[in-house]
């Protein structure tokens, strides 16, 4: 099951990444009210992108931290559908192009599927 988990990670970070790429095109750090602007926005992906990669690394090395990256990961995709559906629901605009609801929707379902694995593989 690890070694699904490798290509299901793989998979999400893909669309998460994908995801960020479509959310600076957007704007994102005006719709979660970000300081700094775009060059905020783009140091505090600095960050962020090293634990998606080096949480990969982790899956890879079947490291019990890795599988904690993951389930940080796949929630941290469920929350993005979450909160972009919530703020398409009240009516915002961003988002809302085929591709981008497509990403999302995406990243929910591989979200869902990495948690169940991750979650079953710490009970292990």
């Amino acid at each position: 099951m690890s070694d699904i988990l490798f290509w299901v990670y793989l998979v999400n970070s893909i669309l998460l990444i994908d995801h960020e790429i479509d959310s600076a095109y957007w704007e994102e750090w005006k719709l979660f009210r970000l300081p700094g602007g775009i060059t905020g926005f783009l140091l505090i992906h600095i960050p962020v992108l090293f634990f998606v990669l080096y949480g990969l690394v982790l899956i890879y090395q079947q490291s019990y931290m890795g599988l904690i990256c993951s389930l940080i990961l796949s929630l941290s995709g469920i929350f993005a559908f979450t909160a972009h559906m919530y703020f398409i629901s009240n009516g915002r605009d961003e988002f809302k192009t085929t591709i981008s609801l497509l990403i999302l929707a995406s990243t929910l379902i591989v979200s869902v599927v990495q948690a169940y694995l991750t979650i079953n593989l710490i009970l292990k």
